[in-house]
């Protein structure tokens, strides 16, 4: 029988969170605890919380984010499971935020300062400031006429380089492109 564990109902205010995708095996034979107007449903135990839903992202004053499986599973709405431990502050003033491009996958996303992956070295900026260094850097990604202006032998290698500025500098795009 589940020991009906429940956190402080201000303990998710202002919190930044990845969960993980799992499959709904390992809910079955939870209580649910609590369910959002927006048909949200959670699931607290000891090491943490499960969260059914069918939108992920920004939350009334939270951020959490749902890391898929891969293979991707084919529903909409996806369970997700995250520790006690990895809910962190989040507020709009602080550098809370660095950024981290996977390459291979052609993506970029942020991730919280208090994440045990952080090694110090990227530049920590505010949710706003982070942002808009997503945006740049999609647009870098995914478009090609920035390119245009450039002498250059890949636009892979270019992409990186400039990418990589961005993120371990304060530089502003401009001026990496002008000194590139």
């Amino acid at each position: 029988m589940q020991k009906n564990f429940k956190p402080h109902p201000n303990s998710f205010k202002n919190t930044f969170c990845v969960f993980n995708e799992v499959l709904s095996n390992e809910i079955e034979g939870l209580k649910k605890q609590f369910e959002s107007k927006a048909g949200s449903a959670y699931y607290y135990t000891e090491s943490g919380m499960y969260r059914v839903s069918n939108h992920w992202g920004r939350l009334a004053n939270s951020k959490w984010r749902l890391i898929a499986m891969e293979p991707e599973t084919p529903s909409k709405t996806k369970i997700g499971f995250a520790r006690w431990n990895e809910f962190y502050p989040d507020n709009a003033e602080e550098k809370l935020y660095y950024i981290d491009v996977n390459y291979d996958k052609n993506t970029v996303t942020y991730q919280h300062k208090k994440n045990p992956e952080f090694d110090n070295k990227a530049i920590l900026r505010t949710s706003f400031e982070t942002t808009k260094k997503i945006k740049q850097i999609r647009n870098l990604q995914q478009l090609t006429s920035w390119a245009k202006h450039f002498d250059y032998e890949s636009i892979d290698d270019l992409r990186k380089q400039i990418i990589t500025e961005l993120i371990f500098t304060e530089k502003t795009l401009d001026e990496i492109k002008r000194e590139i």
